[in-house]
């Protein structure tokens, strides 16, 4: 029986060129997505789906992510002087989602290097990756079916999504086969696609459990352009060892990865809540009929 699987792996280390200037003095992960920024989401659905012990790899200038899952003990005590209970137990309940652990990536060489940096705290076990771009509102539901499903067949489980047959460029696109239900066997994964020679329309995106023998697949890893260790190419070696699945889903992702992506995300998660849906789509009818989009 495969090792239960305890840590999460977030690699967070990117310099987040896409989103400059506003990212010139502050982590992208840090940038707000409705009430809170992008990272919080993911270290919410890690702890949703009992990973309870979270590595953020890191980098330069990064500190602030480290600050926001810490307690500020100055901010909690001006907020209990002024009865403001809600905000308080929101700040406090951050350093009690999970044990967070930090570790800087000294220089960029992509997302394989990345998680790689996570070998000596994931101590020869089983851990899920998830990337910060992608989040995850679902209640961990993907999550935590990738677990199950890691824990029935053993291997490595990367999260797939049917997209668009002139999107798949985008992504690294496998080559399956059909194994139960949702979950699928990967024989190839093609990194970036021609469209028209993509072996599939389904997408790997940010959630991975991954086998502890990735570690040995990534230092096999010839770098590719810019010196970059790409993760797609070290799943392709573990393959050729032992079995890769991919757990296939529709529902629940929300790119943040480019400014547009990001004010998508936000607006559609504001029209997902209660407390925001009517003032929210008022605004946008309104827009779209001042601007006569409609």
């Amino acid at each position: 029986m495969p090792a239960r699987v305890r840590s999460a792996v977030i690699p967070a280390a990117g310099l987040g060129t896409r989103f400059l200037p506003a990212t010139k003095a502050q982590p992208k992960e840090m940038l707000p997505v409705l009430d809170r920024p992008a990272i919080q989401y993911v270290v919410e659905e890690a702890a949703a789906a009992g990973l309870d012990d979270v590595l953020v790899v890191t980098s330069r200038a990064k500190s602030s992510i480290e600050d926001h899952f810490d307690r500020l003990p100055d901010l909690e005590e001006a907020l209990a002087a002024k009865g403001k209970d809600d905000a308080l137990k929101a700040v406090t309940d951050l350093a009690e989602l999970a044990q967070v652990h930090y570790v800087r990536q000294g220089e960029a060489r992509g997302l394989g290097h990345a998680v790689g940096m996570a070998e000596r705290h994931v101590g020869g076990e089983p851990f899920a990756v998830l990337l910060p771009d992608d989040l995850m509102v679902d209640e961990a539901a993907v999550m935590r079916a990738m677990l199950a499903a890691h824990a029935e067949h053993g291997g490595s489980v990367v999260a797939l999504k049917q997209v668009p047959r002139a999107e798949i460029s985008a992504y690294g696109c496998p080559r399956v086969t059909p194994v139960e239900g949702d979950l699928v066997r990967i024989e190839e994964i093609v990194e970036k696609p021609d469209p028209d020679e993509a072996p599939s329309d389904l997408a790997v995106t940010g959630r991975y459990v991954l086998s502890p023998a990735i570690f040995d697949a990534l230092r096999r890893v010839t770098p590719g352009k810019g010196g970059e260790i790409q993760l797609t190419d070290a799943l392709a070696l573990l393959g050729e060892a032992e079995p890769v699945y991919g757990w296939v889903f529709t529902e629940g992702r929300h790119d943040v990865g480019t400014p547009l992506d990001h004010l998508r995300a936000s607006i559609s998660l504001a029209l997902a809540r209660d407390d925001l849906r009517a003032e929210v789509g008022a605004f946008l009818a309104e827009t779209v009929r001042r601007h006569g989009l409609g």
